[in-house]
């Protein structure tokens, strides 16, 4: 099977997560995505095949993408595609056409609400005309949470697929980090109690790295760790200095770096505002990594973040974006004893994994007409 992803492959833990799991079934995985600048070797003996593309931004990028993209796989002998967000699905919808061969679309975002397209009438037509040809004419489609899935239902009621499949993006389930805090030491990062993290592979506008450094100032005891890039991150960066020692910010880091450092923080941010369509329905991956951490979570008020943390009662919610109401939720978290936290992530961690999920990835396949080949010992009645 032949797994198709626009961006570096070395980060992306849901696509490795989805490969693993198509190898227990019993899949020859060919990985394809993008070489970038900084891209970090591959650890994997994964069959893979990284593009390097003449633009990196940009209706031509997008163009060099799909034309890159189509052209790999006219040549590659494969038995289905798996498509990872809307600007992969093209090309391999026209190969299904082309070779009768299937296709599993997985939509890790409402792509066309994400922030880019705000305010970008023409690209998002674009877009928009793509998803509308390309996504009720597939009949497996999984989408990362359940109010992306009734928003694809709804837009697009005659769809093969139905109402798409939810395959949450959490971690593969394994013994917690313990706090250690040894760790703080390795980055330079005095261990001033309490700390609070806040991650994210891309930390654009509103992503809430500037409501968490304003809520810092307001707040007499702490230091906030953000690890990540972007344009947040950058700005980030420049208010280190006026912090005097209480904000760290540090590059991303490979998985198991960043698992040991949210292990021995205190508190885990999540501070997206929800002023596009794509943010506001969307289940941050760092919310589950602070939950499998053993760390509480300050989080937006969004739908499906606020439903997990108030669920499984592993957090607060802030009531608005304002410094004060940040620094409110923190104090309210710090109330509570870090080993009560710990007991209550590691019991809705048992729930909220990526073993819970895999059984949805086997049902896309059979949507798909794909024959299962090896039966998981979760579908075994």
């Amino acid at each position: 099977m032949v797994v198709l992803v626009s961006n570096d492959l070395a980060h992306d833990q849901r696509v490795a997560k989805t490969c693993q799991t198509l190898e227990k079934d019993g899949w020859e995985v060919f990985l394809i995505g993008r070489l970038l600048s900084d891209s970090q070797p591959m650890k994997t003996a994964r069959l893979h095949h990284r593009i390097a593309l003449p633009f990196q931004k940009g209706v031509w990028f997008y163009a060099s993408l799909q034309i890159a993209l189509f052209w790999k796989l006219l040549w590659l002998p494969y038995d289905a595609i798996w498509a990872n967000d809307l600007d992969t699905l093209l090309p391999a919808s026209l190969m299904k056409f082309i070779r009768s061969k299937p296709v599993i679309y997985d939509s890790h975002e409402f792509f066309t609400e994400a922030a880019g397209l705000t305010g970008r009438g023409f690209q998002r037509s674009v877009w928009l005309a793509l998803e509308a040809w390309l996504l009720p004419r597939t009949k497996a489609v999984i989408t990362v949470n359940d109010s992306i899935a009734d928003a694809y239902r709804e837009r697009y009621p005659k769809s093969l697929c139905g109402r798409p499949i939810v395959v949450r993006n959490m971690p593969v389930l394994q013994p917690r980090q313990e706090r250690d805090d040894r760790v703080w030491e390795e980055f330079n990062i005095p261990c001033q109690r309490p700390i609070f993290i806040l991650q994210g592979a891309f930390l654009d506008q509103d992503r809430g790295v500037r409501e968490a450094v304003q809520a810092l100032r307001t707040i007499q005891q702490g230091t906030l760790v953000v690890v990540g890039a972007g344009s947040e991150f950058d700005w980030a960066q420049e208010q280190v200095a006026s912090l005097r020692g209480r904000l760290h910010c540090l590059p991303k880091l490979p998985f198991e770096s960043l698992r040991k450092l949210t292990a021995s923080a205190d508190i885990g941010l999540s501070l997206d505002r929800g002023v596009h369509g794509n943010y506001w329905m969307s289940l941050p991956n760092k919310l589950f990594d602070y939950i499998h951490a053993g760390i509480p979570v300050v989080a937006s008020p969004m739908p499906e973040v606020e439903r997990v943390v108030t669920e499984w009662n592993v957090g607060a919610i802030i009531e608005d974006h304002e410094p004060e109401s940040i620094a409110q939720a923190i104090h309210q978290v710090l109330q509570l004893h870090h080993s009560e936290w710990g007991e209550r992530c590691d019991s809705a961690s048992r729930h909220l994994n990526w073993e819970a999920e895999e059984p949805k990835i086997f049902r896309a396949l059979e949507m798909a007409g794909l024959r299962i080949r090896r039966q998981p010992a979760s579908l075994i009645s």
